[in-house]
């Protein structure tokens, strides 16, 4: 055994790309009378040498496994590049006295925030702008190129405009653990103030005095923890405005679009409560809206209704799908039900504006809008669906900051149809396209087939799969299942470019919508979590199976993909079904839970109960996280390629979880399959930064996910 805490098939000092064996070193873990022994927990120490050294020895080793994909990778690569445009122009929004865009140029990584003056107060259209030629009065905010210089990591958390349009507040990210700094630049002068705020979350809130900026600090395991207040150019120090005590309770900030209000939300995964300040206020106090009580979620938006200021009040309270309810200002108990509850319908937002208001909600899987007009005495007018005629097109609000805007932008898009902006003139009802995300070559939506299918579950329940693929293609055929399934996320239709490198070679791409997320409402997604949490993973199983039923795939060519929580669903299933894939990719993979949430200081870990559990408390949580962790139930069965992806510098799903997986797997798998580790030495939870970069790593994954579903692994 070497001393650099690995062993591979190579002699010498330079690791040969042969495949490289952890050592053992048993760690023992004893809970509810319960002994573990962990023989792969010394690889946690990322600022030991041994362990970077393993994991660059298992990076190089991946490099060897899959060098025979250099040239599909590169050609997908080329495709994507391809059908991109390149440079390019988003569309502008229009805040006060100037329209907001962005900008991306060929052979930059990263973009270009600008804007350009209103030359009209009056006319609302979006100036029509040529990516190709100068725009008159064009100011350049913010070149994230300029930032990025010398970091191999990049993120830009805010970038906030002050209500008055002098001053940009921006943070940045150049670790890829998602603490960020902030910054202040003059928009007159295009200095920088001397004020610098380090180790904050990534957002942050002009209050509406244009001098007074909110944002928030994370604490030791990264939950965003405070609220601050801080006085631009005063010299004096930020101000703490309020602290959440409770370690399940993360905490965010913002404005209202009325610009009235600044609010603080308090959430845990089961519990709300929101605070309310006077924007205008430096020194605002603020106020609970409704006092937390265990169970019961709300969020609130301010809206002027008959010149009275109200709180929408959207809650589950009585309605586990929600319900959205109005009262004065003065006194939030004072409810008035506007929508009530529904088995069907899952409420997910409300949005005001001065004289409508926009309910987003979810229906037979699908994101939807409404529209409800605001009446001149104080009531609601007949609501208006919003919708496209396509089975599987998700629609929703987009970037809609001013408060008495003339229009509304929405956008809509599917899995063949590019993402839509338009704006829907309020007088005249009229829809106007303002772009749809330009995919160069000879692409045609026509050219593919995208619909809805359904399994059925052991227990009854009925699960969605979204299908797409090319038409023509012959059945059976490669697919790759996709699957998430936590915290209520939903999966929607979203269109990809860098996915029609697998529809244009025959593959069929697929998403089941498994309990745990949210996309059939509140009570599938409770069905996926705590103690039923494995009903996620055999939806997706039950998935995979029927599409092998239907003739639609087979074993030998179904690929399963899945990253975060979604990698402990790969995780689960290649545990539970190693026979139905041709392969499996976990991307950032939480596959070591039980190990996390036994250990309070870890990020993932108390804010996270809720949601899985609290093994350190209960004994049957523990029993039963213990059952379905994929680290702790490794066997000695064939599993087929495994590929797992991760960052170093991961604070959400820290890379150890991975690295223990793959090495449990190695140890202990019979076959032959391949069980590959690659981990960017340089990035996050999100991965690698730049659009260039992050394109070579999706070439990586569908090129590894080609060859699997065609036997090449």
């Amino acid at each position: 055994m070497r001393d650099d805490g690995f062993c591979c098939g190579g002699a010498g000092s330079t690791f040969d790309g042969s495949l490289p064996v952890a050592k053992r070193l048993d760690v023992r873990r004893e809970h509810h009378g319960r002994v573990f022994v962990d023989p792969y927990e010394w690889l946690r120490d990322k600022d030991d040498a041994a362990v970077t050294a393993y994991l660059e020895a298992e990076n190089t080793y991946a490099d060897a496994v899959t060098a025979d994909q250099e040239d599909l990778r590169g050609a997908i690569f080329d495709e994507i590049k391809a059908r991109t445009k390149e440079t390019d122009l988003s569309v502008p929004t229009r805040r006060g006295d100037h329209w907001y865009y962005a900008r991306s140029f060929e052979g930059k990584q990263y973009g270009v925030h600008c804007r350009c003056p209103v030359r009209d107060p009056d006319d609302w259209s979006p100036p029509v702008l040529d990516e190709h030629t100068d725009i008159d009065g064009e100011e350049v905010l913010l070149d994230e190129n300029v930032e990025a210089e010398g970091h191999e990591f990049f993120s830009l958390g805010a970038a906030a405009v002050s209500m008055d349009a002098s001053v940009l507040a921006f943070s940045v990210d150049t670790v890829g653990d998602e603490r960020y700094t902030l910054r202040f630049k003059n928009l007159r002068t295009g200095e920088l103030y001397d004020d610098v705020i380090s180790g904050i979350a990534a957002g942050a809130t002009w209050g509406s005095d244009d001098a007074t900026l909110y944002y928030l600090t994370v604490d030791d395991a990264w939950r965003p923890d405070t609220v601050w207040r801080h006085r631009l150019a005063s010299g004096l120090p930020s101000e703490k405005v309020y602290h959440e005590p409770d370690e399940r309770f993360w905490l965010g900030v913002g404005r209202t679009r009325s610009d009235k209000y600044v609010m603080i939300a308090a959430g845990s995964s089961v519990t709300s409560e929101m605070f309310y300040a006077d924007a205008a206020d430096p020194k605002a106090e603020f106020v609970s809206i409704l006092p937390r009580r265990d169970g019961i979620e709300y969020s609130v938006e301010h809206a002027v209704v008959g010149g009275e200021d109200r709180f929408l009040i959207l809650h589950n309270d009585g309605a586990v799908n929600f319900t959205l309810t109005e009262a004065p200002v003065a006194d939030p108990t004072d409810q008035r039900t506007l929508i009530p509850g529904r088995d069907d319908v899952r409420l997910d937002a409300v949005d005001a504006f001065a004289g409508h208001l926009v309910v987003s909600y979810r229906e037979a899987a699908l994101p939807r809008i409404q529209l409800w007009p605001i009446t001149a005495n104080g009531s609601y007018g007949v609501p208006e669906e919003l919708g496209f005629d396509s089975e599987l097109m998700a629609s929703g609000l987009g970037a809609n900051p001013a408060w008495d805007a003339p229009r509304l932008r929405i956008g809509a898009t599917s899995f063949v149809i590019p993402a839509r902006v338009y704006d829907l003139v309020l007088a005249t009802g009229e829809r106007i396209l303002l772009k749809e995300q330009p995919v160069l070559g000879d692409y045609r939506p026509e050219d593919y087939v995208e619909h809805r299918d359904w399994a059925v579950a052991s227990d009854g329940a009925r699960i969605p799969i979204s299908l797409v693929y090319r038409k023509g293609i012959e059945f059976p055929a490669p697919t790759m299942l996709y699957g998430y399934g936590s915290y209520e996320s939903c999966e929607d239709p979203r269109f990809s470019i860098a996915r029609l490198s697998l529809l244009d070679r025959g593959m069929v791409f697929a998403i089941a919508h498994v309990r745990g997320g949210g996309e059939m409402g509140r009570l599938w997604y409770e069905d996926g979590k705590l103690l039923k949490k494995k009903n996620t993973f055999t939806d997706f199983v039950r998935a995979a199976e029927h599409l092998v039923e239907s003739g639609l795939t087979r074993p030998e060519n179904l690929v399963a993909y899945g990253g975060s929580a979604g990698g402990l669903l790969m995780g689960a299933v290649a545990n539970l079904a190693p026979h139905l894939f041709a392969g499996v990719l976990a991307q950032v993979p939480f596959v070591d839970p039980l190990t996390t949430i036994l250990d309070p200081s870890l990020p993932l870990t108390v804010t996270e109960w809720d949601e899985w559990g609290n093994p350190l408390a209960d004994k049957d949580v523990y029993e039963y996280m213990k059952s379905y962790s994929p680290y702790e139930n490794v066997a000695a069965v064939s599993y087929p390629p495994i590929l797992a992806m991760t960052s170093l510098n991961d604070t959400r799903v820290y890379f150890v979880e991975p690295a223990k997986w793959v090495a449990a797997l190695r140890h202990t798998k019979t076959g032959d399959h391949p069980v590959l580790l690659r981990t960017q030495m340089t990035s996050g939870h999100g991965g690698i930064s730049g659009r260039y970069e992050r394109w070579k790593e999706v070439a990586f994954q569908y090129a590894w996910l080609l060859a699997a579903a065609q036997g090449d692994q």
